[in-house]
């Protein structure tokens, strides 16, 4: 099958212009306003750390490793956003002689993932500065960006629509409901959804773009691709988890070795399997969107693909059955108000 002819939905891109203007916020002013981490709340969720999955820990551990995983997870967020702007750069060219709508939403985008970025460089310091010594996050942002890019600008965008649709929903099902967290951490993420809410709706508009132009051939190993990038994420997940692991026990006390560690261990791969990979598989807009674009031949290949990693869904969770396949397109992004 030949490429689908593509008309921009140019009044949703002006939509995103409009929302970024009304929301936007600054570092200092909005998010961090002069403080520090108070370490005497939580910082993740039971229902993204998943450390109520260990009965054996004591209120201070449990506290303890949803520390732990939140520093991770605002440090993971300031990895992807590396080479999300850097793409979002990329597919910008399309648009500078084109729709200068379309352009400017996409430039505002790209500031943001630049401010969003420099905010995860503070709240690691932040966190560094009160958390005990031994932390390590040692994944280099600019090798990941390199591999990531190397991938086709379609796998690249499904990516990048799957981390921003997630984002979203874990700030509304878990982080903002609840209601132990650090106040600082709780308000990082709530401005971040402010901005990713806009950015998701500019992911589905350019993912689709991308998807109209390519053929049926293009699209089979658009999917490899995309296959690859969930393997590489998970490469990194894998590492994350050891090292997370080897700090909380050490901090803890803990031996590194015995059914304990072994728990612990498996808990926080998991936990980041769940929170960076299948919870976003989960989400019922991005379902519809990939359904939407790929044969059901495609399909099976991807979730045969992600089978070894279904396993990592909270043992509370309710997860809604997957949505059948339906046309190409998508419910509008819910727009945050300042």
């Amino acid at each position: 099958m030949e490429a689908t002819p593509y008309t921009l939905d140019v009044p949703r891109y002006a939509r995103t212009i409009e929302v970024s203007k009304r929301i936007r916020w600054d570092i200092d002013r909005d998010v961090i306003r002069g403080r520090t981490f108070d370490l005497s709340h939580a910082f993740l969720p039971d229902g993204l750390s998943l450390a109520d999955e260990l009965p054996f820990l004591s209120p201070a551990e449990h506290r303890f490793l949803s520390q732990v995983q939140g520093r991770t997870y605002a440090n993971m967020f300031g990895l992807v956003e590396r080479f999300i702007s850097a793409k979002m750069l990329d597919v910008s060219r399309e648009h500078w002689l084109g729709d200068q709508t379309a352009l400017e939403a996409i430039v505002r985008f790209t500031d943001e993932e630049l401010k969003h970025q420099e905010l995860f460089r503070r709240i690691e310091l932040l966190a560094g500065a009160g958390m005990p010594p031994g932390y390590l996050f040692e994944v280099p942002p600019n090798d990941v960006a390199a591999f990531v890019l190397g991938k086709c600008t379609w796998a690249v965008l499904a990516l990048t629509c799957n981390i921003e649709l997630f984002s979203q929903a874990h700030y509304r099902a878990s982080i903002d409901a609840a209601t132990d967290l650090s106040p600082l951490f709780k308000d990082v993420f709530l401005f971040h959804w402010k901005e990713e809410s806009q950015h998701a709706i500019i992911d589905e508009l350019e993912w689709g773009r991308e998807d109209a132009s390519l053929d049926d051939a293009q699209r089979d190993a658009a999917v490899d691709d995309l296959i690859a990038l969930v393997a590489g994420v998970d490469g990194i997940l894998q590492g994350q988890a050891k090292a997370d692991a080897a700090y909380f026990l050490d901090v803890c006390g803990m031996a590194r070795d015995g059914a304990r560690a072994e728990q612990v261990n498996a808990t926080l791969l998991k936990a980041y399997r769940w929170q960076y990979i299948v919870s976003g598989t989960l989400e019922p807009r991005f379902q519809k969107l990939l359904r939407g674009m790929i044969s059901a031949a495609q399909l099976t290949h991807i979730e045969a693909a992600l089978a070894p990693l279904s396993y990592a869904v909270p043992a509370q969770a309710r997860v809604a059955d997957i949505p059948a396949a339906r046309q190409p397109g998508s419910s509008p992004s819910q727009v945050p108000k300042s």
